[in-house]
């Protein structure tokens, strides 16, 4: 393994390492844990991989509070840093939001993503809307027909008798364009792993992850909970070789 590396952003100092040749890939580590996590990995894919990962802040070696949005400030100035102008990116957990926001922020310098684990990546944060139902129904069927089955969900139900309030309502649901259940609005590749023992709700995550679009893929790492890079690495390893071999960092999009 590579000496620790540090980035200096004004506010905080990032511990990093770079390691490995070959197409780059950005590592972003989950809650309570650090870049150390993704040593099986760099055992394994630094002979045809760069593999850049980094301390978020305020977790492992780094300084500063913790913070996602600079979390995807953070990721950029690094790869600004080392000249990477185009790279994969894996976020696990906590993290794979981290590498959501990156890959809609700034599509120009990443190729693909793997999110490992994620949580339910909503605005929304209800067990009252079935999120991943309208996400499948929005994809396969289209958005008239998720505004008509939205009209008759409880929370979009009126109790008042007065019709300029249900004409109010169409009129405003109407004008809803499901932008925002479409993750992956993203304009690149997508693999969604869990670890086949992960927690329900994260299994539960990754497939309605896996729905949102064609080009969205969903693996599941054998003999795994909810750290599948670590309770089975060469199987975790060779799933993201396999992706990243598919889908290599071609010229940036115009």
């Amino acid at each position: 393994m590579s000496a620790d590396r540090y980035l200096e952003t004004g506010d905080a100092r990032l511990r990093y390492k770079d390691e490995g040749a070959g197409p780059p890939l950005l590592l972003i580590h989950g809650w309570t844990l650090d870049l150390d996590m993704w040593d099986p990995q760099v055992e394994e894919l630094a002979v045809s991989h760069r593999l850049v990962r980094f301390d978020r802040r305020g977790f492992g070696l780094s300084s500063g509070q913790p913070s996602l949005a600079n979390d995807v400030a953070d990721a950029q100035r690094l790869c600004l840093q080392l000249g990477i102008e185009r790279t994969a990116v894996l976020g696990m957990s906590q993290g794979a939001r981290v590498a959501l926001q990156l890959a809609s922020s700034a599509p120009r310098i990443i190729s693909c993503v793997i999110l490992d684990g994620p949580p339910a990546l909503t605005t929304v944060a209800s067990t009252d809307i079935p999120l991943g139902d309208l996400r499948e129904i929005l994809r396969t069927r289209g958005i008239d027909a998720l505004r008509e089955v939205w009209r008759r969900n409880p929370l979009a139900t009126l109790r008042t008798t007065d019709p300029r309030m249900h004409e109010l309502l169409d009129r405003m649901i109407s004008r809803y364009r499901g932008s925002d259940l479409a993750t992956a609005s993203l304009s690149v590749p997508v693999l969604v792993l869990n670890g086949e023992h992960d927690l329900k709700t994260r299994l539960r995550a990754g497939q309605a992850l896996s729905r949102t679009a064609p080009f969205v893929e969903h693996a599941l790492i054998s003999e795994a909970g909810h750290l599948p890079n670590l309770d089975n690495p060469h199987v975790y390893n060779e799933t993201i070789r396999s992706f990243l071999a598919r889908h290599p960092p071609l010229e940036k999009p115009q």
